[in-house]
């Protein structure tokens, strides 16, 4: 996110003389001499390559889905959430519907979904892929689209802006779009992996020509509204980023900021008046809609990052394990920091090393802030309370922070990282010092590129500290099952207009929902009450919390499904069973296949009388008694 650094980026001019063909690098290549025969492939082909590479990478990460419809990610419930949104997307597309709110989940008040992590960014564009292969596909390929698009686009960024070699280009990409963090997000947070936007923000908010800002002001207003549609966490953690890394550049070289900074603030303002238009309604929706809320549903200062977490290894790469990990992060999801000794060793050597350099310092600057940031408001080593406060403790509370969980503001050391070692790469592989790196006020000529043992040399430095950060496929786990009376339209039989069917067990809280992947599966072709969300406590309560408020026969079955223990049910259980089908519209109620089946089975029939088994499931119905 640190990429702000484009602002004082030109591309590389071309040499007089050069005989390059449009479409082709008219840059000098490593290794060529004016008497020397020069490479006529087009420059497009190398890119081609690359994004090829990080496709197929993705790909590979995303192995253990693919037709594989009995398997999630290791965060199933967050998998099933997104599963949820993204079908539901479509089908606001198709049906013309309101993408912003439901009541096909919490039935009947429904759910605000611009107040959720509802993607539509993502879930739009892949409507057709949704409609054609289902819920499963199409969250397997907006993981690819995030993995392989945020390097992609940093990959892009970089070639353009920041260096001249292809290759240094590649290897910042690579890491940005595929480091520890963003591979453990992508399994189970398509919000936060969805980074593709960031760098072409930054692009425009930071463009080194001053002509063209309105136009600049527009682009930059219609990125950021569809970065609100992807993710508004990662629009506070860029926001936060950008504006400690110009403060930074500014203090690193005032004059150019002075510069600068007219047509900056000109973009910006264009910017906020064009997605303050668009956003208008949206956030409107989000924060006064039908099912609003207010704060968070959980604790944000419990997320924060162990100091020890930077220099180990996470789960999901070559050298990593699942015990250390779990000391030093909140969940597996939640793995921002974990870059290994090795990088960190390199990053202080790059920042030593080019530290003449006002890009160089700013991008240590913010990276250095936000990784302590992370770490909460006590600093713990190996899982240790130090009593030394943090300074997330200074912030918190403060607009814009108290939106972000903590442990995630590490991410933000990503990019910086990515960009520190193309940068690095960059000064080592080309055949002469970048014409690209300071054009307000270029630096003096510098020394004659490395020789090639130092090349080697480095090459071989960045090749040991990455190798070990090679990641893994994303681990999958067994799926529930969705019965074939709910794919093959069984219930349709039993449940007329504006009734539900009512799923054991109806989930309330944040955990895995077997009913909200039936009807992610099925394209929502049901409604059901419950459901893994954050609403407002209730009517008259609207603080926030995970899923619709508890009732007493949820909160019954899903005892016994977690303990697979029947509590004596009586006649008053049975009245309240009553009331809340009747509360939730049930025409009937299905169990699948759960791990404590008996027990369920025997609760229910003691609750509603005898169930009877239909297409893999067990159903009550419950019409005549709800009359």
């Amino acid at each position: 996110m640190a990429g702000a650094a484009a602002a004082r980026e030109r591309p590389v001019p071309e040499p007089s003389g050069t005989d390059a063909r449009p479409g082709e690098d008219p840059r000098p290549r490593e290794g060529t001499g004016s008497g020397a025969r020069r490479l006529r492939r087009p420059a497009w082909t190398t890119d081609a390559l690359v994004v090829a590479g990080y496709l197929g990478l993705a790909v590979l990460l995303t192995g253990g889905q693919w037709c594989h419809p009995g398997r999630l990610f290791h965060q199933a419930g967050d998998q099933i959430l997104f599963e949820w949104m993204l079908a539901r997307a479509a089908r606001a597309v198709t049906g013309l519907e309101n993408p912003l709110y439901s009541t096909a989940l919490n039935a009947p008040d429904g759910v605000n979904l611009m107040a959720n992590t509802s993607v539509l960014g993502l879930g739009v564009p892949l409507a057709p892929v949704t409609l054609l292969a289902g819920s499963q596909a199409a969250f397997c390929v907006a993981v690819v689209v995030c993995l392989a698009g945020t390097a992609t686009a940093w990959y892009a960024l970089l070639r353009r802006r920041l260096v001249a070699s292809r290759a240094a280009a590649a290897v910042g990409g690579l890491f940005c779009g595929f480091a520890p963090g963003m591979v453990a997000q992508a399994g189970a947070h398509l919000h936060m992996a969805a980074q593709f936007l960031v760098p072409a923000i930054l692009a425009v908010l930071f463009r080194p020509r001053r002509d063209r800002v309105r136009r600049d002001g527009v682009i930059l207003g219609l990125l950021v509204t569809w970065q609100v549609f992807l993710g508004e966490e990662v629009l506070v953690l860029l926001a936060l980023a950008a504006g400690v890394f110009v403060l930074a550049y500014a203090l690193a070289d005032r004059a150019a900021a002075r510069r600068a900074a007219p047509a900056l603030l000109r973009r910006i303002g264009v910017g906020a008046l064009v997605a303050g238009v668009l956003l208008a309604y949206p956030l409107w929706f989000q924060f006064f809609g039908p099912q609003h809320y207010r704060g968070m549903a959980f604790d944000v200062d419990g997320f924060w990052l162990d100091a020890a977490s930077f220099t180990a290894a996470a789960r999901q790469t070559v050298v990593g394990d699942d015990y250390l990990p779990g000391l030093l992060a909140p969940n597996p999801t939640e793995e921002n920091s974990f870059f290994g000794p090795g990088l960190l060793v390199l990053a202080v050597v790059i920042v030593i090393w080019l530290w003449r350099r006002p890009l160089v310092r700013a991008l240590a600057c913010c990276g250095l802030l936000f990784a302590l940031l992370s770490l909460g408001p006590e600093v713990r080593v190996d899982g240790t309370a130090t009593g030394v406060p943090g300074p997330y403790r200074l912030l918190a509370g403060l607009p814009l922070v108290d939106l972000a969980v903590p442990a995630r503001l590490a991410l933000v050391c990503v990019p910086v990282l990515g960009m520190l070692l193309a940068l690095s790469l960059d000064r080592v592989w080309a055949a002469r010092p970048s014409a690209a790196t300071e054009p307000v006020r270029p630096e003096p000529a510098g020394p004659p590129a490395p020789a090639v043992p130092v090349r080697l040399l480095w090459t071989g430095a960045v090749a040991a500290a990455l190798l070990p950060l090679t990641p893994t496929p994303i681990r999958t786990v067994p799926s529930v099952t969705v019965p074939a009376f709910v794919a093959d339209g069984g219930w349709r039989a039993y449940v007329p207009a504006g009734r539900t069917v009512v799923p054991v067990p109806p989930v309330t809280g944040a955990a895995v929902s077997p009913g909200m992947l039936w009807s992610a599966r099925t394209g929502l072709a049901f409604p059901a009450p419950g459901g893994y969300f954050i609403g407002p406590g209730g009517p008259g309560d609207r603080a926030a919390r995970w899923g619709a408020p508890d009732r007493p026969t949820a909160v019954l079955l899903r005892r016994v499904a977690e303990t697979g223990e029947v509590p004596p049910i009586g006649d008053a259980d049975r009245r309240q069973a009553l009331a809340d089908l009747r509360h939730w519209r049930a025409a009937v109620v299905v169990q699948g296949d759960l791990r404590h089946s008996e027990p369920v089975r025997r609760a229910l029939d003691e609750l509603l009388g005898p169930g009877r088994d239909v297409g893999g499931a067990r159903m009550w119905d419950v019409r005549d008694r709800l009359r």
